[in-house]
């Protein structure tokens, strides 16, 4: 349960991410509630995942996913630079997550 609850958290944090990009852009009401309510909603979901993870882990994960996803989506969606250093850190970030993952 508490894996589950960190992996909405970190897509919660996406969304957010993805919100705050297009609430930079575009200043809306549906913009401004993706932004803030994917924020909002990706700290409920880590505390709740606290009843059952190790904070230390719980919230490395979670930064770990977020970040990824976040970079991710920001090269596909908004043609944000894709050279190959970018992919390397963001490949290096994903075996940190999966190594705390696997070793917890």
């Amino acid at each position: 349960m508490g894996w589950l609850l960190v992996l909405i958290a970190a897509a919660s944090e996406i969304a957010g991410a993805i919100g705050l990009k297009l609430y930079s852009q575009q200043k809306s009401l549906k913009n401004g509630l993706l932004y803030i309510g994917g924020f909002g909603a990706s700290f409920v979901f880590l505390y709740a995942s606290f009843n059952y993870l190790q904070v230390s882990i719980a919230y490395a994960v979670w930064i770990g996913i977020g970040t990824a996803g976040a970079v991710l989506l920001n090269m596909l969606l908004f043609g944000e630079s894709k050279n190959r250093g970018r992919i390397i850190s963001l490949g290096l970030i994903i075996i940190g997550v999966v190594g705390l993952k696997a070793l917890s």
